[in-house]
């Protein structure tokens, strides 16, 4: 089963590669791809996982396209710049 959700403030690969490792500690979930220019997340599983897959992201600073509005965007723009930053670490690291 392929789920796709349109998400707020992926900025790079380091943000990508956040999401990827975060989705993936979810045994459901098999395989993840992100798409920085569209900013969209697509989520391979044997089962409906969107709605945990929409939880992780909104806890790593990504919630799902036109879910959160006004004050509440800016606090998840703000987790979403150090995921970010973890994200671009861990990709420097592991290579």
């Amino acid at each position: 089963m392929e789920t796709r959700i349109e998400v707020e403030n992926i900025r790079c690969g380091g943000c990508a590669n956040t999401i990827t490792k975060k989705l993936l500690e979810d045994e459901r979930i098999t395989a993840v791809d992100v798409d920085i220019a569209n900013q969209t997340v697509m989520v391979q599983s044997d089962t409906d996982v969107h709605d945990a897959a929409v939880k992780i992201l909104f806890g790593l600073g990504y919630p799902e396209r036109g879910t959160v509005a006004g004050l509440n965007a800016f606090k998840e723009k703000a987790i979403s710049v150090v995921s970010c930053a973890i994200g671009r670490i861990d990709m420097h690291t592991k290579g």
